[in-house]
């Protein structure tokens, strides 16, 4: 982004408002162009400033941080920091789903040292909020959405579908998992760049809004058709086989991973234990995670497809799979499912 990235701060708290204000405006790449002191206000000055990125509190009286996020869309939205002092993880989860692009964790006690030294994780993660391409602000999938129609069962010859998404990453996976019938015929393992402490609570409100199962991985579990498996934060999540079929496994291991889990680490244990019977997909995020397994999925003879950058919040992680010939084909993130189910026939 050129220019000085314009940010507007929304926190009930006066003195929230005060650090994150001097915190921020400490970067020369940053402008703080206002403070609003709860939901109402920061829309108002949000269709007033258009500001390009909002770092927004979630838990505000009134309209809170996720009501803000629900209203906000449309070409020009800004891009979304919430902040939260924990113990919402299934509130970050939503808001996540609805289009916020990071989290930062914000002491739950106001003591200024502690607030202080969020300055420099935050002013990262506005940065590169600020350096997403400018997407809509994705709706929220309704947890009581209905279940897509069946359909039929395709004669296929693989047997594991492993996805891959970081920034953007929640709602663009609500979108594909809850497209996907209920008779779809591959287990699923995802891998998601989100803190620790909220792939279960996401696990839980894709598994609402899906027709598929959803769950967190645990070491051991047998996958199955129908049945979704997300990586755990904080630790790696590969596959082996047992008798042709595949089995979930937690790692510490590789630490120097710049992600865990890696979306690399899933891919390169999925071609290695199913070969050509393997269908990746590769979704919106920053980096190249993904681009290693998926030069070893497509060695080995299996599928990988893109999301198209018209629908990534930051086309990052599919233009390197695409960039370099790995792409059977790709598609905006509301034909993914179309496009996953085209390649089982």
């Amino acid at each position: 982004m050129r220019g000085r990235v314009r940010v507007l701060v929304v926190d009930d708290s006066a003195f929230a408002r005060k650090v994150l204000r001097e915190v921020l405006g400490r970067s020369a790449r940053i402008e703080v162009v206002g403070a609003a002191r709860d939901g109402l206000e920061a829309l108002e000055m949000i269709a007033a400033l258009r500001p390009d990125v909002v770092t927004l509190d979630l838990a505000m009286p009134g309209l809170d941080g996720l009501g803000v996020l629900r209203m906000l869309g449309g070409p020009g939205a800004p891009r979304v920091v919430i902040s939260t002092a924990g113990g919402e993880s299934f509130d970050v989860v939503a808001a996540l789903q609805a289009g916020a692009v990071d989290v930062v964790h914000k002491p739950t006690a106001l003591a200024t040292g502690r607030l202080y030294e969020l300055g420099d994780e935050l002013v990262g993660k506005v940065l590169a909020a600020a350096d997403a391409t400018a997407r809509p602000v994705a709706a929220v999938v309704p947890l009581e959405a209905p279940a897509p129609p069946p359909s039929p069962r395709p004669a296929t010859d693989k047997r594991i579908l492993v996805v891959g998404a970081s920034t953007g990453g929640p709602s663009a996976l609500t979108q594909l998992i809850s497209a996907l019938p209920a008779d779809f015929p591959l287990p699923v393992a995802l891998v998601l760049h989100i803190p620790v402490g909220y792939t279960e609570a996401f696990a839980r409100r894709l598994d609402g809004a899906s027709a598929l199962d959803v769950v967190e991985a645990h070491e051991g579990l047998p996958l199955r058709a129908g049945l979704v498996v997300v990586a755990r934060a904080g630790v790696h999540l590969t596959l082996r086989a047992r008798d042709g079929h595949a089995l979930a496994q937690l790692d510490l291991q590789p630490a120097a991973s710049i992600h865990r889990p890696s979306v690399d680490e899933l891919f390169l244990s999925a071609a290695r234990a199913f070969g050509p019977a393997v269908l990746a997909v590769v979704l919106t995020g920053m980096g190249d995670d993904g681009l290693v397994g998926s030069r070893a999925i497509h060695a080995a003879g299996g599928t990988i497809l893109t999301e198209a950058e018209s629908s990534c919040v930051v086309y990052g992680m599919p233009r390197c799979v695409h960039d370099a010939g790995l792409a059977a084909a790709e598609a905006p993130i509301a034909s993914m499912a179309a496009l996953v189910l085209r390649h089982l026939a």
